[in-house]
């Protein structure tokens, strides 16, 4: 495989800029603050597991429920592409992302014995934004080879998230607040890119007679 132009290269970037799990440093030792080490990264990982299992399943039925509510593909490229923005934006500015998991969520995350599924996994790793995001992979998909390199992007992204989870309390040190914000922002742009070619694809397929 020649993976300078496989479709990797668009997947990966765009389901680990979406993610962001630099973004989820903060909540994370926030919420795991009186846990042991060994507890952290138990859920860490689990948090990991149920993020990786809410986008498989978005990659594997997500197209099918849209279809069944009568949503075209131009739509949810149009829709996607401005909440990604709005996400985006959020980044770019360094604020913590309202679709990411509201104040409320988290604070009730500080209460719960275990925050790895609620709001650990759901909304702050898998929130609508990265689920949005691979609803418009699939859809671009092209072949099995596409469709497999969408699954190995969420595999590894959710990987490097474990890692970044488990090394929570010397990353934050290391980069401080600053540093977080900078790579936050840098992901931002990136993202901003991703959504305005999103709102792009869907006006062609949407008003294909702006294409002439």
């Amino acid at each position: 495989m020649n993976w300078t132009d496989s479709f990797f290269l668009v997947a990966f970037p765009a389901i680990f800029t979406i993610v962001n799990p630099l973004g989820a440093l903060g909540p994370f030792l926030a919420m795991t603050a009186g846990d042991t080490q060994e507890k952290r990264f138990s859920t860490a990982a689990r948090a990991c597991w149920v993020a990786f299992a809410v986008l498989c399943g978005s990659a594997a039925l997500g197209m099918f429920i849209f279809r069944f509510f009568g949503i075209t593909l131009p739509a949810l490229k149009i829709a996607g592409g401005f909440l990604l923005f709005l996400v985006a934006m959020d980044m770019i500015n360094a604020r913590e992302s309202r679709t990411r998991g509201t104040e409320e969520e988290q604070k009730e995350g500080f209460l719960k014995e275990d925050i790895a599924v609620f709001p650990l996994g759901i909304p702050l790793l898998s929130g609508p934004g990265s689920i949005v995001s691979v609803f418009i992979l699939v859809d671009r998909a092209q072949t099995i080879s596409h469709h497999a390199m969408i699954y190995l992007s969420i595999a590894l992204t959710m990987f490097l998230s474990y890692l970044t989870l488990r090394q929570a309390g010397m990353l934050a040190k290391w980069l401080g607040q600053t540093g977080i914000n900078v790579f936050s922002r840098l992901m931002g742009i990136s993202l901003a890119a991703i959504a305005v070619q999103f709102v792009i694809d869907g006006v062609g397929e949407a008003l294909p007679g702006l294409k002439g």
